[in-house]
């Protein structure tokens, strides 16, 4: 069992959130663009600017390198490879994804049909990103 490689978990954490941040993008900006601006104005609110995004977009990076970086972890229990990331991405998929979603409807922030299109987009998005930045990760010591 080596150590956590560090410099890896910050390199296949930053393609695991450059994969989430263009799949957040293409949710967002492309398959609820129309519905999320309609929900945003029944809420009075205006539609996401500069700060909301950058601020997001280094969100779901720090999210990218959280997700190698319990890859990482959960490993030498559960073995390197494809499995054990898709492990971490549904992991991080029902603590970010699932508690988001719910909360945003419980709530009445979203309609129940956009949390249900994010949260199974979620689903793909978060466990895509965790196999691309595994792909990356190696031990402490290996080559």
């Amino acid at each position: 069992m080596g150590k956590i490689n560090i410099g890896r978990v910050l390199l296949g954490g930053l393609a695991a959130g450059l994969v989430m941040n263009i799949s957040e993008f293409l949710l967002n900006a492309v398959v609820l663009a129309k519905d999320l601006e309609e929900a945003m104005r029944r809420i009075n609110l205006p539609p996401a600017g500069g700060t909301a995004i950058m601020t997001m977009v280094v969100l779901t990076f720090i999210t990218g390198i959280v997700t190698v970086g319990l890859y990482a972890a959960i490993r030498s229990r559960l073995g390197s490879g494809p499995k054990t990331a898709i492990i971490a991405g549904l992991i991080v998929w029902f603590l970010i994804f699932v508690h988001g979603a719910i909360a945003d409807s419980a709530m009445g922030l979203f309609p129940i049909g956009i949390s249900l299109i994010a949260l199974v987009w979620g689903l793909f998005e978060a466990t895509i990103g965790a196999v691309a930045g595994a792909w990356l990760y190696k031990e402490a010591g290996s080559q």
